[in-house]
């Protein structure tokens, strides 16, 4: 197993929420010498200056201030990813047995949830002596928890055909067995005995159901990464390799941008829809004493990379991807473009990152869509219609995506975060 596929695993155990997301990225970027700043505190910087802030826990923006004047470049991907989130009140008993109330977080794949063992994390927020301030905890009961059993086929004789599934009636994780002693606060009350409080305390959360399963090499030659949050973890671990790579002796501003809620559409207050970056952006200037008018002039000529993954062509159907764009995995970065900009791009930016891939031996390959198929989109477009400068979308090409499990090459790993580290140089 190469180097940059177990820094990747061991960064997506210690990740199964956003929240653990930016945790884990704040504790190596303090590791490699950055500051964390507060948003809610003036910000004092220099020169050569290395720093972090956390935007709600969620998102995080890392940047150095290099020494001279320079180009603005910034790498963008996202926190988070498709799950289970429970509801406020999540306990049900159904027929004496206990189950959890879910509601969908992005575009899922139903069925890879199925049969699995299944752990819970998130943020919970306890009462305090001021309302206005909660005491809040970051939770991960990091051991198998709950299931969401299948229903056995000599009762669904179609289900091979015919397997659709419902989210509010098929998909309620397995938690407890009680008979008819077991009262829908089986959760609440089991919730405050982990945390060691009274169940009274306890105001709000934020829990997500993940896959308690560690990621894993597999293929005959150990060349495939099987494991759940790929999408978009390989982005985020790729930003973080670029932005720690980046010398405080560098010309210019390098930023990693790591927003929360792509998958929803990223038009919330930590999300890349937000103004969060444009404002960060402004905040930094500000205290360098620089003008407005250059931090718009820099905003114009700078170049940001969207980076998250692709669809890789599938062997068993291979009809699914454009007839002249094949990317496979083990192929290296994919640029991918679309007329529509859901990818963002423009044959400068092509030119551009094509130029720095072959300039240093790095692989790449294109995606496009299929004339008669929508695909998906990303926060490329959206960053930059906010923070207007040329965008190109790139990312690592996988299968399976959206699944609870998903399937990548290690070398594209290896290839994206030499790109990173490249593009912050």
């Amino acid at each position: 197993m190469n180097k940059d596929v177990q820094d990747l695993l061991d960064f997506i155990k210690a990740a199964p929420t956003p929240y653990h997301t930016v945790q884990a990225a704040a504790e190596k970027l303090a590791g490699a010498g950055f500051a964390e700043l507060s948003l809610t505190e003036k910000w004092q910087l220099q020169s050569g200056g290395r720093y972090f802030v956390k935007v709600f826990d969620s998102t995080l923006l890392a940047f150095v201030v290099g020494q001279e004047t320079g180009p603005l470049r910034l790498a963008a991907a996202h926190t988070d990813f498709p799950c289970f989130r429970l509801k406020p009140q999540a306990g049900m008993v159904k027929e004496g047995y206990g189950v959890l109330n879910v509601e969908k977080y992005g575009g899922m794949m139903l069925r890879t949830w199925l049969d699995r063992p299944l752990a819970l994390a998130g943020k919970v927020a306890l009462r305090g002596a001021d309302p206005f301030q909660p005491e809040v905890r970051l939770v991960d009961f990091n051991r198998p928890l709950l299931t969401i059993p299948s229903l056995a086929i000599h009762m669904d004789r179609e289900v091979n055909e015919n397997g659709k599934l419902n989210a509010q009636k098929d998909m309620l994780p397995l938690a407890s067995m009680g008979g008819e002693e077991l009262k829908a606060e089986f959760f609440l009350e089991w919730l405050a005995g982990e945390m060691g409080v009274e169940s009274s305390t306890i105001l709000s959360y934020e829990l997500s159901v993940y896959p308690y399963e560690e990621g894993s090499v597999c293929g005959l030659q150990e060349e495939f990464v099987s494991s759940p949050r790929l999408d978009n973890l390989t982005s985020v671990v790729a930003c973080l390799e670029g932005i720690m790579t980046a010398e405080s002796s560098c010309a210019g501003l390098r930023m990693a941008a790591l927003f929360d809620n792509e998958e929803v559409g990223s038009r919330t207050k930590q999300g890349a829809g937000s103004l969060v970056l444009l404002q960060a952006i402004e905040r930094i200037y500000l205290a360098l004493g620089k003008a407005r008018e250059d931090m718009l002039a820099d905003i114009a000529g700078g170049f940001m990379l969207s980076v998250d993954v692709a669809h890789a062509l599938h062997p068993n159907f291979a009809d699914k991807c454009d007839p002249s764009h094949k990317p496979v995995m083990g192929g290296g970065v994919v640029l991918k473009q679309a007329a529509s900009q859901s990818y963002a791009g423009d044959t400068e930016a092509v030119a551009i990152v094509r130029g720095l891939c072959e300039a240093h031996d790095i692989k790449w390959q294109h995606f496009v869509n299929r004339s008669d198929s929508r695909g998906g989109s990303t926060l490329g477009s959206i960053a930059s219609a906010l923070v207007p400068m040329r965008t190109m979308d790139i990312g690592v090409p996988m299968l399976a995506m959206h699944s609870a499990r998903e399937v990548m090459h290690g070398e594209d790993q290896r290839s994206l975060n030499d790109l990173l580290k490249t593009f912050m140089g």
